[in-house]
């Protein structure tokens, strides 16, 4: 990792490396675009053909294999897992499900001077789940994903994953997938976005990915909905306290994910700098692909003081951040996901805690959240009033739409108004 000072001599060159940093997804994305347009306009051509294609020769899937997996497939890999996975997954959709409920809004409704005001929570028709398939398999991205989806009512979810590993498709089977497509990248999000014959066309499409996954969403964003950016993995560790074989050992484990992982430690303290730059040396040192986004992304920023550090972490606005303590949150503005205290490793997000872990990367944590049951829902807002209602604010509603120059505004309300009016009035008189 290197180690920079944000003080001093290296003062300017810190700041053009932050500024750097706070770039990263729009210069990772922008160098792919041509490739990835040529990919999605190849699939709005030729549909089926496009897609095989690509699936054969980007992801490995043999000619003649069914794009689709049946649900008897799911239900031999559940079959062929141990029990003590068995038991992680089941621990963990039962956590991943019990948030989501937590999470899900209530409709209301208010009823206030002939007035009744409300809100519905419609769930999207369908949706479709990313799940990566490179690497690792990640059965708890499928988790993540789907359960959610469940908890919100969406009537058709589908999971498309590459090369989907028998974990994959355990997890898949528990959580009750019904449609799931071995096919990933770029030409995933292409026929997901607009359809084949063989894959309907879904209404939103959530899940992290690579960079080609990552700039597809961004390109299909405006002819179907999207979670986020999610791109690749980010740590940052905001700590003048901690252990640095702990902290070090956060910041080895994200880096695993990807060779463009963004992996930080900021802190005003020289001697955890120091220790935590060796511990991730040593911990590191077997792990190829965290030496990769180490070496590549890997940074440790030491400031003045505890003022200065919690200015870079919000800067960085990260994916994944760890603080100190509770106290902590006081000062802590953008984090997709926070972890307090020495003795939560980010690793228990990923799986089992509950929470999401398909988060904003990107520096989007500072305008947006982790995927929720929210990422599932319509918000419909509800009004009715009755006669006494539309006399008492009509008038007013009429005063500025003549303001804005909109005369049939303004009649709409008027002539329910007036034609109110005799009968208001026979009212009164039939009670003296």
């Amino acid at each position: 990792m290197k180690l920079v000072r944000t003080y001093g001599v290296g003062a300017k060159e810190t700041d053009r490396l932050l500024r750097q940093i706070e770039n990263r997804s729009a210069t990772a994305t922008s160098r792919l675009e041509p490739a990835v347009k040529r990919i999605i306009a190849s699939l709005r051509r030729d549909g089926d053909l496009a897609l095989r294609r690509y699936a054969e020769r980007l992801d490995g899937l043999a000619p003649g294999t069914a794009l689709r997996v049946e649900r008897s497939e799911m239900a031999e890999a559940w079959e062929q897992t141990p029990a003590e996975l068995h038991k992680a997954m089941q621990t963990a959709a039962t956590n991943i499900r019990r948030f989501a409920q937590w999470q899900m809004p209530r409709a209301w409704k208010r009823t206030s001077q002939g007035i009744e005001l409300g809100q519905q929570c419609l769930p999207l028709e369908s949706v479709a789940c990313y799940v990566p398939g490179g690497r690792y398999p990640l059965p708890s991205t499928l988790f993540m994903t789907t359960i959610p989806a469940q908890v919100a009512g969406v009537e058709r979810i589908v999971v498309v994953s590459p090369r989907p590993a028998k974990e994959t498709l355990a997890a898949a089977y528990l959580a009750g997938v019904t449609e799931f497509y071995r096919i990933g990248g770029a030409q995933a999000i292409a026929a997901l976005a607009y359809g084949t014959v063989s894959i309907p066309r879904v209404d939103k499409i959530v899940g992290p990915g690579n960079l080609y996954v990552t700039t597809a969403k961004r390109l299909v964003a405006f002819d179907c909905g999207i979670d986020m950016m999610a791109g690749p993995t980010e740590i940052v560790v905001a700590s003048e306290t901690g252990d640095p074989q702990w902290i070090a050992a956060d910041l080895v484990a994200q880096s695993e994910h990807d060779p463009e992982t963004m992996a930080v430690l900021v802190t005003s303290n020289a001697e955890l700098a120091r220790a935590t730059a060796l511990a991730v040396e040593i911990q590191a040192a077997d792990n190829k692909i965290a030496l990769q986004s180490l070496k590549r992304n890997g940074f440790i920023f030491l400031t003045k003081n505890k003022n200065e550090t919690a200015a870079v972490t919000n800067r960085l606005a990260a994916e994944h951040v760890t603080i100190d303590n509770k106290k902590d949150l006081d000062w802590l503005r953008h984090a997709g996901s926070i972890f307090i205290g020495t003795q939560t490793p980010q690793s228990m997000g990923d799986y089992i805690s509950g929470p999401n872990h398909v988060l904003p990367t990107g520096r989007l944590a500072k305008i947006r959240a982790g995927l929720s049951v929210y990422d599932f829902l319509r918000l419909a807002t509800t009004q009715e009033y009755n006669a006494e209602g539309l006399a008492q604010l009509g008038p007013q509603a009429i005063r500025l739409a003549e303001a804005e120059g909109l005369a049939g505004h303004a009649a709409s309300v008027r002539i329910r108004i007036d034609e109110q009016i005799p009968s208001r009035t026979t009212k009164r008189r039939a009670r003296r």
